[in-house]
C-alpha cells in the first residue's frame, strides 16, 4: 500500500483528505508543520508528499528544499498545493506538481496512482 504524507496545518482539510485517500487504498501520514513532517518522513518513509504552500512554521517551499536535500527523498513524488497562484515557486523549490485548492480529487488521485503504481 503506497504511503502518502499530508503536510498541512489545516486539520479539517487534512483529515478529510486522509479519509478520501484511505478509501482509495493509500496509507496516510499527517504532519501539521514542516519540522514534524521531516522527522515523521524519516521514520515512516512515505512514497509521496502533499504539501501546503503555507505551513505554520515554515513556507512549504522551504520544507520541499529541506526534503529534497535528504537522499532518501530526493526522487519522491512531491505535490504542492495552495489557494493562490504559486506554481512557479513550488516547482522551483523542487515540487513535481502544483495543485490549486480546493483539490480536484480526481486529478490528485490520478497523479498518485500514475506515479506510485508499481
Amino acid at each position: 500500500m503506497p504511503k502518502v504524507m499530508i503536510v498541512d496545518d489545516d486539520r479539517t482539510n487534512s483529515g478529510l483528505l486522509r479519509t478520501l485517500l484511505e478509501l482509495d487504498g493509500f496509507e496516510v501520514i499527517l504532519a501539521p508543520d514542516g519540522s514534524s513532517a521531516l522527522a515523521k518522513a524519516q521514520a515512516a518513509m512515505p512514497d509521496a508528499f502533499l504539501v501546503d504552500f503555507h505551513l505554520s512554521d515554515i513556507e512549504g517551499t522551504e520544507f520541499v528544499r529541506q526534503l529534497r536535500a535528504l537522499e532518501a527523498f530526493s526522487h519522491s513524488l512531491v505535490i504542492m498545493a495552495s489557494g493562490m497562484e504559486r506554481k512557479e515557486e513550488a516547482l522551483a523549490a523542487g515540487a513535481d506538481f502544483f495543485l490549486y485548492k480546493p483539490y480536484d480529487l480526481d486529478v490528485l488521485l490520478g497523479l498518485l496512482r500514475s506515479r506510485l503504481a508499481g
